[in-house]
């Protein structure tokens, strides 16, 4: 039985603030380093309750939301009526699933962390994107396990950016290029997240 690891989360996922801006962090560097347009299709791979697919919205034609937590997608459905765009939502787990369907990009925040094949991920994401489509993911900076209180579901303590941009590389991915898309204060630690961009 496919277990929901964010079931009890959802309902209070927007209200942390530090959530909130480290969305906005990224998606006005998403913004500030792609040319998005009033026509593109674009992914949100791991959407949630739709953070950073909200601050993307006024900018393109239509996000689809993928996610795999039930309770994380009705909250984005609640508010989907907020979006400046239009909203398709697909409930299903990439790493089992073929979506057949092309966008013209792929944005993601804190999700690949998640995911234990990144290889097999990002070939999905290559064969899904249109010529000239984009990837833009976020994640953690390579970390000591102790981002997270609890690490189940967790595959990978962050990334080593170096490791990651040579994944996309043998994919077929160019143009990877790195920004320092914001910082995650912790009590004990801060974390640095950072923003891949890549075209197909």
């Amino acid at each position: 039985m496919k277990i929901d690891h964010f079931k009890d989360k959802s309902k209070s996922w927007d209200m942390n603030s530090k959530r909130v801006q480290n969305a906005k962090s990224i998606a006005h560097l998403i913004i500030d380093n792609i040319e998005l347009s009033s026509k593109m299709r674009v992914m949100d791979f791991g959407a949630g309750t739709g953070l950073l697919s909200y601050f993307i919205s006024p900018y393109i034609d239509t996000i689809i939301a993928v996610d795999n937590s039930p309770s994380m997608l009705k909250e984005f459905k609640e508010k989907a009526h907020e979006f400046e765009s239009n909203t398709e939502i697909l409930e299903l787990d990439l790493t089992q699933t073929e979506i057949n369907q092309t966008f013209d990009g792929i944005i993601s925040s804190m999700t690949i962390h998640h995911i234990e094949d990144t290889k097999a991920l990002f070939e999905k994401f290559y064969k899904m994107l249109n010529v000239d489509g984009f990837i833009a993911i976020a994640d953690l900076d390579n970390e000591n396990g102790t981002f997270h209180s609890d690490n189940r579901g967790v595959f990978h303590f962050g990334f080593k950016r170096k490791e990651l941009k040579e994944i996309a590389k043998e994919v077929g991915f160019k143009d990877i290029r790195f920004k320092l898309a914001s910082t995650i204060k912790k009590p004990h630690q801060e974390f640095t997240v950072f923003l891949m961009l890549a075209k197909r």
